[in-house]
């Protein structure tokens, strides 16, 4: 019976439009030993990889471009694309776009490629 207490309806965009920092991750849920994290970004983040962990994108509201060193990867409203764990990448939005984020951790950190300047 204590999961069925802790049910319960997440407006994901509401969550994501009150976030008060670009690129920060706000846990929404946890299901199978992942976090679902929401985030919103504008301009880049810096150059990263996790070695530890896939990054799974998912767009809802925007584009996102993951920028590669083998090239770029153009995501629109509903796409998904999975950054495999040990690749550099560079997310960028020209405007602002909202993001899912699937994962065992929590990566919005300066080593996840948060940049300095994301506090609105």
């Amino acid at each position: 019976m204590e999961a069925m207490e802790r049910m319960e309806r997440v407006d994901v965009r509401a969550v994501t439009s009150a976030l008060d920092e670009f690129w920060s991750q706000q846990v929404i849920g946890e299901a199978n030993g992942n976090l679902f994290k929401v985030a919103k970004g504008i301009g880049s983040t810096n150059w990263h990889k996790h070695d530890d962990e896939d990054e799974v994108f998912f767009v809802y509201k925007g584009r996102l471009t993951i920028q590669l060193r083998t090239g770029n990867v153009e995501l629109s409203e509903g796409d998904m694309f999975i950054v495999p764990r040990g690749v550099e990448h560079c997310p960028r939005a020209d405007d602002e776009v909202h993001l899912l984020l699937v994962g065992p951790t929590v990566t919005s950190t300066r080593e996840g490629g948060k940049p300095d300047w994301s506090r609105k």
